[in-house]
């Protein structure tokens, strides 16, 4: 079933790449050269990127109007945001959906071009921490980033680009009511009181579709910006609130399709607080022939959650705080631009898990499990970074870019329990011992180098063709080396490295532009969970795969945004692991759909009414190692209307899942059963929005 069905897949998308560059030369040509910040952490031209970079600007943005992040990133090739309960999420980007063990930290998560996170305190769902509603622009790099990034930026990098303090003043107001008591507002100010400044936030009810759950969840930011002598300083703080009740899967083959099951909620004592703090200054400046930009920034962040997935139910307490410096030298002399940098982060974090009251099960689970306090420990982390990168325009159409980054992460660990196996008490359990291990405190270096190499040749004024070849890698978590199981009081892991090669093209017209890539990479020491239990490293993956976004110009009021992924993510070692799960080389990774995309017929026309169409859809994939479960997929529409009440007010109306269809946000299967997120059914919202510019 999956290979005819991708297949077809495939062939569309190879149809599209191919018809759309021959259609290049027979149309006017525009210019390629769209702004972007991720590449070099300053303004640069789309067209010198050697390789791919997807930019979802304010207006996609405040069009989309989402609700949850997934909503928004369908509308980027090769990244797949999976729903979970409430604001949940897990990211796919160039990958499968990565789950247990060594998931986290594969993707390097940005605001304002700096990372949300200490690179060894990673979390799942980081990205309900950031302001993306609000956001001025959204640029996504899949797979490796180039010398600037460096741990993370394994398969992927999200900055989210608030906007900006320049400009005229504005300010926007909306509110939106939905099913389920949802109520969302949100407000954007931007103005000069003397000093250049926005303003924004928003505040979100949901009771949730299923029952017993819902959030409530508050972000925001301010940024001003002075421009002491010839330099610019600008400071930036952003926040944000979750309090959620979270729901939990629901299990049987097909069980998102029963009206009954889909709406239930078997664990309605779960839940999720999470708050995160950020505070910024940037600073630029020119020091003879260089243009200096530095960042010192702080954050902190705290969340608890009840682990419902877990026997026992323990409850998870955990949160950092950090402080840090970026700081980049840029130089040009003749056709070579150089750029230096250096970054520091220092970090501050704890973890606490206690199980309140005995686990429920068999005398084994009850016996290895014991109630009271897991885990408790602290750890200091250092990560200290150099790079360089260079970039030499070899004549007026070729440009050549190579980096290199060395990277040394260093863990000073405090366990503040009894190391070993042991009850919270220092005693023992039956069976061997309790399943929770705690390794004596100790210190762990990580050190990294990654190099990087890129060709850009613009083959006309609106077109170019690139390769780039990049190493990306991951420092352990702090979880994967310090909580522990069944007896490991060790965890011998090393850093996770990936490399990749890309070959792509990019072009534009009069009325349409397309960029293409195809990708092949291959990763090495994944961590997963051996026949013993253990955290070891020693997985291996490939990846390869044609991503396609184009946009069409089809009339004066008539866009079609499309989107298209066919990728292979495919295992590339052979053991038995924990459960007696067997990974055989050659077979599908879990939860990793060959086919993906989008399309987005969007209108415009001179008089009040605005619209979209969106299609969704997702191929099917496997659930397990062995490749013996699978979900079918699903596809979505989603239609959006907006209409111009008055100058100054619109009015809004959306609906979801148009067609009302029965699909799983996430598929899994564990533990012997099939286990999934429901998705929603057809849901209806409506939003009155102001602007006054």
């Amino acid at each position: 079933m999956l290979d005819s069905f991708d297949t077809t897949k495939l062939m569309r998308i190879a149809t599209l790449a191919a018809l759309l560059p021959a259609f290049a030369w027979a149309n006017d040509v525009d210019t390629i050269d769209e702004i972007v910040v991720t590449s070099t952490r300053s303004p640069a031209a789309l067209a010198s990127h050697p390789g791919n970079i997807d930019v979802l600007d304010r207006d996609e943005i405040e069009a989309a109007n989402h609700a949850h992040i997934h909503e928004l990133l369908t509308r980027v090739a090769g990244v797949w945001v999976t729903r979970g309960s409430g604001q949940e999420s897990l990211p796919s980007i160039r990958s499968p959906v990565l789950t247990g063990a060594g998931s986290c930290g594969a993707f390097l998560v940005l605001e304002d071009g700096i990372p949300s996170r200490p690179d060894g305190f990673c979390n799942v769902n980081q990205l309900f921490e950031l302001p993306a509603e609000l956001a001025g622009r959204i640029e996504v790099i899949r797979g490796p980033g180039n010398a600037l990034y460096g741990s993370n930026a394994l398969h992927g990098t999200i900055n989210v680009l608030l906007p900006d303090t320049s400009g005229a003043g504005t300010a926007r107001g909306g509110i939106e009511l939905g099913p389920d008591g949802f109520v969302s507002a949100d407000g954007f100010v931007r103005g000069n009181a003397g000093t250049p400044y926005v303003l924004g936030g928003t505040a979100t009810h949901d009771g949730g579709f299923r029952s017993d759950s819902g959030y409530v969840q508050l972000k925001g930011f301010a940024k001003g910006t002075w421009t002491p002598g010839s330099s610019t300083v600008t400071a930036t703080v952003s926040l944000s609130d979750l309090d959620q009740e979270t729901a939990g899967f629901i299990f049987g083959q097909d069980a998102y399709t029963d009206p009954t099951l889909n709406r239930e909620n078997l664990n309605p004592e779960a839940f999720r607080n999470a708050s995160s703090q950020r505070v910024n200054l940037h600073w630029s400046f020119a020091k003879g022939a260089y243009d200096i930009d530095v960042r010192h920034y702080v954050r902190r962040s705290e969340m608890d959650f009840l682990q419902h997935f877990l026997p026992g139910k323990p409850l998870e307490e955990n949160g950092h705080a950090s402080v840090g410096m970026l700081i980049n030298a840029r130089t040009q002399s003749g056709r070579l631009t150089s750029i230096f940098g250096f970054d520091f982060d220092l970090a501050d974090a704890y973890l606490r898990q206690t199980q309140d009251g005995p686990a429920e099960g068999s005398a084994f689970l009850v016996e290895t499990r014991p109630e009271g306090k897991h885990y408790d420990y602290d750890v200091t982390g250092v990560d200290v970074a150099a790079y360089a990168q260079f970039e030499f325009e070899a004549s007026e159409r070729v440009l050549v870019s190579a980096g290199l980054r060395a990277e040394q992460v260093r863990y000073d660990y405090t366990n503040n329990m009894a190391t070993g196996n042991l009850r919270d008490d220092g005693t023992a359990c039956g069976f061997g011992g309790c399943l929770y291990s705690r390794p004596a405190s100790r210190e762990d270096i990580f050190t990294d180098l990654a190099p990087k190499l890129g060709v850009v040749f613009r083959t006309g004024d609106a077109a170019a063709v690139y390769v780039n070849v990049a190493r990306g890698f991951r420092a352990p978590q702090m979880t994967e080396l310090y909580r522990l199981q069944s007896g490991q009081l060790v965890s011998d892991i090393d850093s996770e490295i990936i490399d990749s090669i890309e070959f792509g093209w990019r072009g534009a017209g009069a009325s349409w532009s397309l960029d293409t890539a195809a990708f092949a990479m291959r990763k090495k020491n994944s961590v997963y969970r051996d026949a013993n239990g253990f955290n070891v490293s020693g997985a291996r993956t490939r990846h390869a795969g044609l991503e396609v976004t184009t946009q069409l110009q089809l009339h004066e009021q008539w866009t079609l945004a499309l989107n298209g992924t066919y990728a292979r993510h495919t295992y590339d070692f052979d053991t038995v692991a924990a459960r007696g799960e067997t990974f055989v080389s050659g077979r599908d990774v879990d939860t990793a759909p060959r086919w993906q995309g989008s399309a987005e017929l969007r209108y415009a026309g001179e008089g009040p009414i605005d619209a979209s169409l969106q299609w969704v859809s997702l191929g099917s994939y496997y659930l397990d190692a062995e490749n013996l479960y699978d979900y079918p997929g699903h596809d979505l529409a989603n239609l959006r209307i907006g209409y111009a009440v008055a100058d100054r007010w619109s009015l809004v109306a959306r609906v979801n899942n148009l067609a009302d269809v029965d699909y799983a946000d996430r598929a899994d299967f564990a533990f012997g059963n099939y286990r999934y997120f429901p998705g929603r059914g057809r849901q209806f919202f409506l939003q009155m929005h102001y602007t006054r510019d």
